[in-house]
């Protein structure tokens, strides 16, 4: 079997051998909606999310498709009730616990999310589910939960697994697992204890059955190669740590700027389709000092690769402007695509060559289908502007030899009818989004797209590895 065998392989994989939700829709498409945590921490209360809740409505979000209101850590007491075992939720932040919380999001015809952890205790210190799945699973189903976040804080010694995969210690051509011992050649890594957790509570919201389908998000932060295994175990699993509101870099040890996510990311994008999402982690819209054409970026690039998109920005402080980008229906729509599951693919580099694993410059350039045609995303990476072209010869479903119609995802406009290539200037830090379809809007490729030629040069250890 050739490389790119495998590589179609493992792309068609990504969906047929997902889980599947009881009600044959819930978490094919990545999920859209709100989360506390970016926002406001662990600096809660019921209010924050019916405002939230409210707000989603008020600014046309709702009608976008962000349908989630979800509570992160924080939410309840630190101990369980001593009869029942259940976890308790704070009465002061939740004066009508959860379930009243959840009655009040429902009848906004939205969805309500929670948070938990497959250990002993969440990041911050409340009870972990890790040996209460069964009774943690069924109380959430009885509040009328819709979603679990489920982290991977406070892990208990007999739980840690044998070997270390940790992804910042990933650098493409090479692992160096510190304080850890890597896995051997072949390991399995869904026989690893890391998987067993999770696992526990798939099977745990899986016993419940009244009917209720809830949206299970791993938040192991890439560890043990989630994206190996979380596709039988869940919608979607994150794949990094903790992102920040900046372009690049490290501003503590546990979170990261836009683009050495996007860098490690782009590297496992086969296993992401319907059923099962790669998750970057949270949105930053709205947050920080990123300038508007780094908040594209960053939303375009998170929507392209089909990444869940969870607003964490309050959003009765939003600006016009970001919520403009998050209610952008053409980005959306290739994210939310019934038809074509699969990401965006990078088709090429640009500043570094093919497959160079680099956490300032990753790929540029990204293209993938949709129902309404082809579509290319294209990066700059450069603290200046430059001049970029989509080549046609390049994108795969484009016939060098054709004329196609450029449109541009961002503005709604229509830029011509090119030849050969379209060629761009694009501000620092940018993406461009681009549609082509053939003149009168006809798709230009309707079947399956091939894969990018660069996939026949991804060097033999990545291919190797990702399978």
């Amino acid at each position: 079997m050739t490389k790119l065998q495998i590589l179609v392989t493992a792309l068609l994989a990504a969906s047929s051998s997902a889980l599947v939700t009881k009600d044959g829709k819930t978490g094919k498409l990545p999920a859209l909606g709100f989360n506390s945590w970016n926002a406001f921490h662990c600096d809660i209360h019921e209010d924050k999310f019916l405002v939230a809740a409210q707000k989603m409505i008020d600014l046309g979000l709702k009608d976008a498709g962000y349908e989630y209101v979800n509570i992160d850590d924080c939410w309840s007491l630190h101990e369980r009730d001593n009869k029942t075992q259940r976890i308790i939720p704070d009465p002061e932040r939740f004066p009508e616990g959860i379930s009243g919380t959840a009655k009040k999001i429902h009848d906004l015809g939205l969805k309500l999310g929670i948070y938990s952890d497959a250990g002993s205790l969440t990041c911050a210190g409340y009870p972990g589910s890790l040996g209460y799945e069964d009774i943690d699973a069924q109380t959430w189903e009885e509040w009328g939960v819709d979603y679990l976040k489920y982290d991977n804080c406070n892990v208990p010694d007999s739980w840690k697994d044998q070997y270390q995969y940790n992804p910042e210690y990933w650098y493409g051509d090479h692992e160096n697992q510190e304080g850890g011992t890597p896995a051997p050649a072949g390991y399995d890594w869904a026989t690893s204890a890391t998987a067993e957790r999770y696992n526990r509570m798939r099977d745990a919201l899986n016993r419940r059955d009244q009917g209720s389908s809830i949206l299970y998000s791993l938040c192991n932060w890439g560890q043990s190669h989630v994206e190996r295994w979380a596709n039988n175990t869940g919608q979607s699993w994150r794949m990094w740590g903790d992102i920040a509101p900046q372009w690049e870099g490290r501003p503590v040890s546990w979170a990261w700027g836009f683009m050495p996510i996007l860098n490690h990311g782009l590297f496992h994008l086969q296993y992401n389709g319907f059923w099962g999402h790669n998750d970057l982690d949270m949105l930053e819209v709205g947050n920080g000092n990123i300038t508007t054409e780094e908040t594209r970026s960053h939303f375009g690039l998170w929507a392209a690769l089909k990444s869940p998109l969870l607003i964490g920005t309050p959003l009765d402080q939003i600006t016009p402007t970001d919520v403009a980008i998050l209610k952008n229906w053409e980005i959306l729509a290739f994210n939310q695509d019934d038809v074509y599951g699969a990401p965006a693919l990078p088709y090429k580099w640009g500043v570094n060559p093919d497959w160079t694993w680099n956490q300032t410059h990753p790929a540029e350039y990204y293209s993938g289908a949709s129902k309404r045609g082809i579509h290319a995303f294209i990066l700059n990476t450069l603290n200046e502007t430059v001049t970029k072209a989509a080549v046609f010869s390049e994108i795969p479903g484009l016939n060098p030899k054709k004329a196609y119609e450029v449109s541009d995802m961002w503005t709604h406009k229509k830029l011509g009818v090119f030849k050969k290539k379209y060629q761009f200037k694009l501000k620092a830090h940018d993406t461009a989004a681009l549609l082509f379809t053939e003149k009168g809007g006809k798709h230009p490729h309707p079947e399956e797209l091939p894969l990018p030629e660069v996939y026949q040069k991804k060097p033999k250890r990545w291919v190797q590895a990702q399978i």
